[in-house]
C-alpha cells in the first residue's frame, strides 16, 4: 500500500505542493512554539556572580499553586543573616558567604550616572567577592571603613577611575557622597563593593525591615561534596523553625516564603529573580500562540489535503471498482499524505528552531527578554511536532477520502469528474452553530474591559471563520443561484461560464473563499484587537494623568532620599507623589476552583489623587495608608472585592498579606488591576526606593524651569513629561510589537498556503479547460472566464470576512472605546483587499496561462 501511495504521489506533484507548504510551515511554527515553551520551563540563567558558590540558599522566588505552572516572584526576598554562621559549621562546607545587594549609582565628573548592569542591585558587601568563580584578580586592597569602595573593571572603565581615585556615589538612596576607590576587580558583574559593615548598614537601614538579613547565602564545598552539603542544608532548614521570626512581616503578621537550596544550573535563577520572571512570559506567550497556531495549521492542512485528494477521486474510484475496500482507500490516502508530510518535516523542523532563535532575538531587542536568558534546545519540540502533524495528516487525509471510499464503486466512478451537487446539511448546520457561538463570545469585551477580554474578539473571529468554511458550500450555492437568476440576458459568455462554474462547483469554490476569508478575519480581528487595546490604554493613561512632569533616577536604582521633599518645596509645584510599580499575585476562586493570577501593581501613597485620576467609582485613594489597596472595577466585580472587604494578595517577594479595599476605580486598563499602599508594599520591593515622582504644577514655564534646575542640581535625576504614552504603533509597548510580529508570521504562512491551494485547484482544471477549447472556446474567453471567477472569489472572501468580523469588532470598540468601531491604521483594510485580490488573480491567472500552452488533445491524453 505504501509503494502504491508513493507512485500516486509522484503523478500529483502540483496538487501535493500545497500539502508540502502547509506541513512545512506548520512544522516550523509548531517547533518554534515548542522551543519557547520548553525554554520557559527549563531554561536557566548562567550563575553569573554566583559562579564560585557550589550551594546557594535563598528565599523561594517562585510561587507554586497545585498543578498550575509556577509563577516568578521578581522582588528579592531575604534570608536571616544568622544562618550564615550555622551553615558554615556543616560538614563539607569550606566557606559560607552572605550576599547583600542594594541600589548604587556612580557619577562621573559631569554628574552623570555611570552605566552599570543593574543599578538596583549593583551594591554588595566585600565578602561577596568569595562568590565569584575563579578567584578574580584584585588590583588594590579591600575597602577600609565607610569611605572606600571597590569596583569591577567595567565600571572602572566607564567611570574612568583606578585604585586611589575619588568618585561620587549614591548608595541605597542616600545623598551623593565622595568615596575612594580602594580596588579594581578583574571580574565582570562584581558591581560596587563596600566594607561589610557599611554594606549591612546601607541595606539594613539600621534596624529597618531588612536589618539582620542577607539576600542569599553562598556555600563553597569540598570537592565532590556538593550534593551531600545541599542535602545537609535542606535538613538544617527543616529542623529550624517553620518560619524564621526575622522573616515575619510586622504589618501583615504573615510569614514570608520558605527558603530554597540550589545547586548547578539552578543557581542562576536565584541570582536574578526579576530576570527569571521573563521565563513566565515565555510560557504565557507560547501558550497563547499554541492554540491559534494549531488551529490555523490544522485548517490549512485539511484544506490542502482536501484539494489534493479531490484531484485523485478518479483514481480512487477506479480502485473501488476493481475491488479495493473503503478501509484500503482511506489508508492509501493517509499513507500518501504521510509520505508527503515526512518529506516536508525534514526542512520544516530545523526551520522551526531557527525561527525560535530569531523570535528570541526580537524579544531581546524589544526589551521583553533579558540578554542573559538562553533558549533551551532539545529534540522534544521536534518529537511533539512530528506526533501532532502525523495525527493531523492522518485525520485530514482519511476525512477527505471518506466520501469516495464509502460510495458504491459505480457511483464513485460517475462522480469522479464532478462534485456532490448538494452540500451536506449536517455540515451547514454545524457551521451556522459555530457562527452563532462566535457571535456570543464576541460579547466578552462588553463585560470585561481587559486585555483578556479583547482576546475573545480574536478567538471569536477565528471560530466564526471556521463556521463560515463549514457552511460555505451551502452559502455559495445559495448566493450563486440568486446571482445567476438575476444575471442580465446580455451577459458575456465568459461571465455566464464563470457563474455556472461557481454554481456547479460550490464546494470547491467555498473552500477557496473560506480560506481567503479566514485571512481577512484573522488579520482584522488580531491586529485591531491589539491596536484597540493600545488606544484604550493610552486614553486611560492620558485622562488619568493629572501631572505634567515626571522625575526619575534611572542610573541610581531609585529616587534618592530628600528628593520628594525638595520637589514639593519647589516654586510652581502644586502636588507631588511617589509612584512605583511591582508585581503581585492574587489568589481567588473562579467557578469554585482556586486560581492565582499575576498582575502588575502600582504602589501609591495618599498624595496620589493630586497627580492621578484613576476614575474612582467608590472609596478614595487618599485612604491608601497601612495595609490597604485599591482595585479596578472589572476585578472588583468578578472577584467580589468591593470597598471595605479584605482580599488575599502575595507581594512581589512572596509575602502574603490581607489588605482592605479602600477604593474601586474604572481606569484599570491604563493603570493596572491593583494599586497597593506604599506603607504596605515598598519594603517588599528589591530596592525599597520609589521609582519616580509625578509632579503637578501650575502649568507655567517657570515651574518647569524650576524643576529642571532641581534635576540638574541633583546628579542622576532626569525630568521628562508625565504622559509619555502615544496612540501610534511607534509608541506601542514591546508586548504589542511581539503580538503584531506573530500575526505577521502566521498571516504569511496562511497566505502562502492559500496561494498554493488556489494554484493547485486551478492546475487540476486542465481537463476542463481543454474540453472548453475543443468546444470552440477561445483562450481569450477562457482567461476572461477565469478572471471573472477570481473576481467573484475575491469579492466573496472580502464580503464574508468583513461580515464575520463586523460584530466582534463592533462589540470590541463599544466595550473599550465607547463607539461601535475599533481603533487601528486606516490603511489596514485597503491593504487586505489589495492582498486578497492580488492572490486570487495571480494564483488563477498564472496556472490558467500554463494550461493554455498545452494543446487540448495532449491535456486530455495526459490527465493527472
Amino acid at each position: 500500500m505504501l509503494r502504491l501511495a508513493v507512485q500516486m504521489a509522484g503523478h500529483r506533484i502540483s496538487a501535493l505542493l500545497a500539502v508540502v507548504c502547509a506541513v512545512l510551515g506548520g512544522a516550523a511554527l509548531i517547533t518554534g512554539t515548542g522551543v519557547l515553551t520548553e525554554s520557559g520551563l527549563r531554561s536557566h540563567l548562567p550563575p553569573g556572580r554566583l559562579g564560585g558558590a557550589d550551594v546557594v540558599v535563598s528565599a523561594d522566588q517562585t510561587f507554586r499553586s497545585g498543578p498550575d505552572l509556577p509563577l516568578a516572584l521578581p522582588e528579592r526576598g531575604t534570608v536571616p543573616a544568622t544562618l550564615v554562621e550555622r551553615l558554615a559549621q556543616l560538614p563539607g562546607v569550606t566557606a559560607a558567604v552572605g550576599d547583600i545587594s542594594f541600589p548604587v549609582g556612580l557619577l562621573d565628573a559631569r554628574g552623570r550616572a555611570v552605566p552599570v548592569d543593574d543599578p538596583r542591585t549593583a551594591g554588595h558587601n566585600w565578602s561577596s567577592l568569595g562568590l565569584l568563580a575563579g578567584g578574580p584578580d584584585v588590583e588594590g586592597g579591600k575597602p577600609a571603613g565607610s569611605g572606600e569602595i571597590a569596583v569591577d573593571r567595567d565600571i572602572a572603565a566607564a567611570a574612568g577611575v583606578k585604585p586611589g581615585s575619588e568618585v561620587r556615589v549614591v548608595a541605597a538612596g542616600r545623598a551623593a557622597a565622595d568615596y575612594r576607590v580602594s580596588a579594581v576587580i578583574d571580574a565582570p558583574g562584581a558591581g560596587v563593593l563596600f566594607a561589610d559593615r557599611t554594606a549591612a548598614q546601607l541595606a539594613g537601614d539600621e534596624g529597618g525591615f531588612r536589618s539582620g538579613t542577607v539576600d542569599l547565602i553562598g556555600l563553597r564545598t569540598e570537592p565532590g561534596a556538593t550534593d551531600t552539603v545541599a542535602a545537609a542544608v535542606r535538613a538544617e532548614l527543616r529542623d529550624a523553625a517553620p518560619r524564621h521570626p526575622e522573616q515575619r512581616d510586622e504589618k501583615s503578621q504573615l510569614p514570608a516564603p520558605e527558603l530554597v537550596v540550589a545547586t548547578g544550573s539552578d543557581r542562576g535563577d536565584l541570582a536574578a529573580p526579576d530576570t527569571v520572571a521573563a521565563r513566565s512570559l515565555l510560557i504565557l506567550l507560547s501558550s497563547s500562540l499554541a492554540g491559534i497556531i494549531l488551529l490555523i495549521t490544522g485548517f490549512v492542512m485539511a484544506g490542502a489535503l482536501g484539494v489534493a485528494i479531490a484531484g485523485q477521486r478518479r483514481e480512487l474510484a477506479l480502485m473501488r471498482a476493481v475491488g479495493a475496500t473503503p478501509k484500503q482507500i482511506r489508508r492509501l490516502a493517509a499513507d500518501q499524505a504521510t509520505v508527503i508530510a515526512a518529506l516536508a518535516l525534514v526542512p520544516g523542523i530545523p526551520l522551526g528552531y531557527l525561527l525560535a532563535g530569531q523570535f528570541r532575538s526580537m524579544l531581546v531587542e524589544r526589551g521583553v527578554l533579558p540578554e542573559a536568558l538562553p533558549l533551551t534546545y532539545s529534540p522534544l519540540p521536534a518529537l511533539a511536532t512530528i506526533l501532532l502533524l502525523a495525527l493531523a495528516v492522518q485525520v485530514s487525509a482519511r476525512g477527505a477520502a471518506r466520501r469516495t471510499s464509502r460510495m458504491p464503486a459505480t457511483e464513485a466512478v460517475a462522480e469522479s469528474r464532478s462534485e456532490p451537487r448538494n452540500p451536506s446539511p449536517l455540515r451547514t448546520r454545524a457551521g451556522l452553530l459555530l457562527v452563532v457561538a462566535a457571535t456570543t463570545l464576541s460579547v466578552v469585551p462588553l463585560l470585561s474591559r481587559t486585555a483578556l477580554g479583547a482576546t475573545a474578539t480574536s478567538i471569536a473571529g477565528i471560530i466564526a471563520a471556521i463556521g463560515l468554511a463549514m457552511a460555505g458550500p451551502a452559502l455559495v450555492r445559495s448566493v450563486s443561484d440568486t446571482l445567476a437568476r438575476r444575471l442580465p440576458a446580455g451577459a458575456s459568455p465568459a461571465t455566464w461560464l464563470a457563474m455556472s462554474n461557481v454554481r456547479g462547483y460550490a464546494i470547491r469554490i467555498a473552500g477557496v473563499v473560506s480560506t481567503l476569508a479566514m485571512a481577512v478575519v484573522f488579520t482584522l480581528t488580531y491586529t485591531l484587537a491589539q491596536t484597540t487595546v493600545l488606544t484604550a490604554t493610552t486614553n486611560d493613561v492620558r485622562a488619568g494623568t493629572l501631572a505634567q512632569e515626571r522625575l526619575t533616577a534611572p542610573g541610581l536604582g531609585g529616587m534618592p532620599e530628600g528628593t520628594l521633599a525638595a520637589v514639593r518645596d519647589t516654586s510652581g509645584v502644586r502636588e507631588a507623589a511617589p509612584v512605583t510599580t511591582t508585581t503581585v499575585l492574587w489568589p481567588y476562586e473562579q467557578l469554585g476552583d482556586p486560581v492565582v493570577e499575576s498582575a502588575s501593581a502600582m504602589i501609591l501613597d495618599p498624595a496620589a489623587p493630586g497627580v492621578l485620576d484613576l476614575g474612582v467609582r467608590s472609596g478614595s485613594l487618599a485612604r491608601l495608608t497601612g495595609d490597604t489597596v485599591a482595585v479596578g472595577s472589572d476585578v472588583a466585580t468578578s472577584r467580589d472585592a468591593n470597598v471595605g472587604q479584605r482580599i488575599s494578595l502575595i507581594l512581589g517577594d512572596g509575602t502574603r498579606v490581607t489588605p482592605r479595599v479602600v477604593a474601586v476605580y474604572d481606569r484599570g486598563l491604563g493603570f493596572g488591576p491593583v494599586v497597593v499602599s506604599r506603607d504596605l508594599a515598598i519594603d517588599h520591593t528589591t530596592t525599597r526606593l520609589d521609582q519616580s515622582i509625578l509632579i503637578r504644577t501650575d502649568d507655567s514655564a517657570t515651574a518647569h524651569d524650576n524643576l529642571a534646575a532641581l534635576a540638574a542640581a541633583r546628579p542622576g535625576l532626569s525630568l521628562e513629561p508625565a504622559d509619555t504614552t502615544g496612540a501610534g504603533l511607534s509608541d506601542a509597548p514591546p508586548e504589542v510589537w511581539v503580538n503584531l510580529a506573530t500575526i505577521a508570521v502566521l498571516l504569511g504562512y496562511l497566505l502562502l498556503s492559500i496561494a498554493n491551494k488556489l494554484t493547485a485547484t486551478t492546475a487540476q482544471r486542465r481537463t476542463e479547460i481543454a474540453t472548453l477549447r475543443l468546444n470552440g472556446t477561445t483562450p481569450r474567453q477562457i482567461r476572461a472566464m477565469m478572471r471573472r471567477e477570481a473576481a467573484l472569489i475575491a469579492t466573496a472572501a472580502l464580503v464574508a470576512g468583513l461580515a464575520v468580523s463586523a460584530i466582534p469588532l463592533a462589540l470590541l470598540g463599544s466595550g473599550f472605546l465607547g463607539r461601535p468601531w475599533p481603533a487601528g491604521p486606516v490603511w489596514l483594510l485597503p491593504a487586505i483587499a489589495l492582498t486578497i485580490v492580488t492572490i486570487a488573480f495571480l494564483t488563477i491567472e498564472l496556472p490558467t496561462r500554463q494550461a493554455l500552452r498545452t494543446s487540448p488533445a495532449d491535456a486530455l491524453a495526459n490527465r493527472e
